[in-house]
């Protein structure tokens, strides 16, 4: 070999290491900011003391809402405070891209609504975060380059839509208080409000004849300019922990141009009142 070409080797060489140096320290970074965002979502809520489901709460409430708490939830169920869950399943970035597999984990709290999620796929990371009333999103390319980290009134509203949705893994949560009311639509549906602060939300909420609720409907920022019906689906419902939920959910935006399903999510493991990060 040159000397010249032994030259070329080491620059090559040393390039490789320079930009696997970068990434470990990259995803370390990365790694124990998420860390610290668990940290702080579990100590930003308290655990709900000595309160317990009981039928009376359903009076007055709509039928199909009275079947669906009936059906889920175990009278005597105290309430849940802290969530940790995991799923795959499949994500698509754009109505025109293909699907791609995706593994994430979730963490809750309920007494103050918030909640941290992260799905890896084998191109990118991305983080949901609704904490302390402010949502945010970002994305980062093989775990290094942010591509996307987007706040403001919009992903606050959005990313609290995202966990109101999602109480549906911890019914307790949807169970009428100050803050959330049911009204009768029909046989079917009801209309859930939810109110934080200033911000009161909608959904349309549709029940099957069993009980269980099949999708959540309302209007959700596909972006910063088009404001779309966005529906969740539920579906495949197990009872865990004494709590009849759904193990798989599909988030939908219904376009004009069609329906746009951009995420398929399997409930691979979820766990109760454990205010901690998930061992590695």
């Amino acid at each position: 070999m040159t000397k010249h070409l032994m030259n070329i080797v080491i620059i090559i060489l040393s390039i490789l290491l320079f930009i696997t140096i970068t990434w470990m320290l990259t995803k370390y970074l990365a790694d124990r900011e998420f860390t610290n965002q668990v940290n702080a979502l579990f100590a930003n809520s308290g655990k709900i003391q000595n309160k317990n489901f009981q039928y009376s709460q359903l009076q007055n409430l709509p039928e199909p809402v009275q079947r669906y708490f009936k059906l889920v939830l175990p009278e005597g169920q105290p309430y849940i405070s802290y969530v940790r869950l995991k799923h795959d399943g499949q994500f698509k970035s754009g109505p025109d891209k293909k699907w791609t597999d995706i593994e994430g984990e979730q963490y809750f709290t309920t007494q103050t609504p918030g909640f941290i999620w992260k799905g890896a796929t084998n191109m990118f990371t991305a983080r949901d975060i609704f904490l302390s009333g402010e949502g945010r999103l970002t994305v980062l390319l093989f775990s290094m380059i942010k591509i996307v980290d987007a706040t403001g009134e919009k992903y606050d509203d959005g990313e609290l839509l995202r966990w109101l949705a999602e109480s549906v893994w911890f019914p307790t949560s949807l169970l009428p208080s100050d803050s959330l009311k049911w009204t009768a639509v029909n046989s079917e549906q009801a209309n859930l409000l939810f109110t934080l602060d200033k911000k009161e939300l909608n959904y349309l909420v549709t029940f099957n004849e069993k009980g269980e609720i099949v999708s959540f409907q309302t209007k959700r920022y596909m972006n910063e300019d088009s404001l779309e019906i966005w529906l969740g689906n539920v579906s495949s419902y197990n009872r865990i922990n004494g709590i009849l939920i759904p193990t798989m959910i599909e988030a939908v935006y219904k376009l004009k141009t069609g329906d746009y399903s951009y995420a398929k999510f399997n409930l691979k493991n979820i766990e109760y009142d454990i205010p901690q990060k998930f061992e590695l």
